[in-house]
């Protein structure tokens, strides 16, 4: 009796010899390899086809096994691999100065900042509250700036035109002047896109006033010594959420800002706007200032929609915001307003608290350290902290 594995082997032989068309070339074929045709020993052309076909379902079946083991982990890196992002989010690039004199900086990004106007104001020095516990963190006053605030100028606006040329300038180099007196900002750039600095990077500008933000780890109070302030020629209308802003007041605030988080590692979510920041301590209600309340051009300076993060006083200190909120601030700045009285509420409650004790609890930490933020340093570092529950 023929073994199974030879009776399978000359049938795949003679298989293998039915698609010879040249019978001479078969027969050589079928003799080189001493396989009697037709197939012996009973074994009909139909079970020899269902012998081939078999063969052909293990062989296919064997390389699509191993094509799926090959192909199978590339789902898995594509969820693991980080989703793109915009530049400016998670790396910082290099900028560092070509040339430096008395009436102009200029930068290895394209930066062009005009320096004759530059004053000095007085020397950043600033205390930092954890958000963990509230303590005021230890040690020296800090003195680098470590964040930037955007604003407008709210100034008079004419059309930017050609025609229009002489009032611009005009109107912009009044603005600068008026600016440096009161020492507003540290930077103000004009409708041309010019970069002027007022007043002096390691000095304090007059600029955010009473205000409140906070990043992942700490909480600011009265940011004038904490943040640099940036100011475009450019006005903002209740609601507005297009930016009335030049092109070239883009690029340059989109090389300033480069340059400026290049210097001083400053976070991406520091980077925010003079409506987000402004509190009013009388009545307790955010907003007081509404420049950029929902159309700073925040994705073309290559910085995250920081509109999305919830408003710092409202969560950390317990603010408000009144009735006519939404109509002058838009929906861009409210969605941050509307997270932020979401999480707290979710804090009192996970605290035990009705919304009302919560919040009273948060505005008596405000006042405390609003206080010593005001004071000397050397007084503000001497008191202890209470922190909040």
């Amino acid at each position: 009796m023929l073994r199974p594995s030879k009776l399978v082997a000359e049938c795949w032989v003679e298989w293998r010899a039915d698609r010879i068309q040249d019978p001479v070339r078969r027969l050589r074929y079928l003799r080189a390899n001493s396989v009697p045709t037709p197939c012996s020993h009973g074994t009909s052309r139909s079970w020899f086809r269902v012998v081939a076909i078999l063969f052909t379902i293990v062989g296919t079946s064997c390389f699509l096994l191993r094509a799926r083991m090959t192909v199978a982990p590339l789902p898995d890196l594509a969820r693991r691999a980080a989703p793109p992002r915009a530049p400016g989010f998670e790396s910082l690039p290099e900028v560092w100065p070509v040339e430096q004199n008395h009436d102009f900086e200029i930068y290895s990004n394209g930066l062009r900042i005009e320096t004759r106007q530059a004053v000095e104001n007085h020397l950043r020095s600033f205390h930092r509250f954890t958000r963990s516990n509230g303590e005021q963190a230890p040690g020296e006053p800090e003195s680098r700036p470590v964040g930037i605030v955007f604003h407008t100028t709210e100034s008079q606006q004419v059309p930017f035109e050609a025609d229009r040329r002489t009032t611009l300038k005009r109107i912009g180099e009044s603005l600068v002047e008026f600016v440096r007196r009161h020492r507003s900002y540290n930077y103000i750039i004009d409708r041309f896109g010019r970069v002027f600095r007022i007043v002096e990077e390691q000095h304090a500008a007059n600029h955010a006033g009473n205000s409140v933000w906070a990043d992942d780890r700490w909480v600011y109070i009265n940011l004038n010594d904490s943040f640099l302030g940036i100011s475009l020629e450019t006005r903002t209308e209740p609601g507005q959420e297009a930016p009335t802003t030049t092109p070239a007041q883009v690029r340059s605030v989109a090389m300033l800002v480069e340059m400026l988080r290049s210097r001083y590692k400053i976070a991406a979510a520091n980077c925010v706007t003079h409506a987000q920041v402004s509190v009013n301590p009388s009545n307790m209600r955010v907003g007081y200032h509404t420049d950029w309340a929902s159309s700073f051009p925040f994705e073309q300076v290559g910085l995250p929609n920081n509109y999305d993060r919830p408003l710092a006083a409202i969560v950390t200190y317990g603010f408000e915001y009144d009735a006519n909120f939404l109509e002058w601030a838009g929906t861009r700045l409210y969605r941050g307003v509307d997270s932020a009285d979401q999480q707290l509420r979710a804090d009192a409650a996970e605290r035990g608290l009705s919304i009302t004790a919560y919040r009273a609890l948060l505005r008596r930490h405000y006042r405390d350290r609003f206080a010593r933020s005001e004071a000397p340093p050397s007084e503000a570092s001497e008191e202890s902290a209470t922190p909040v529950p």
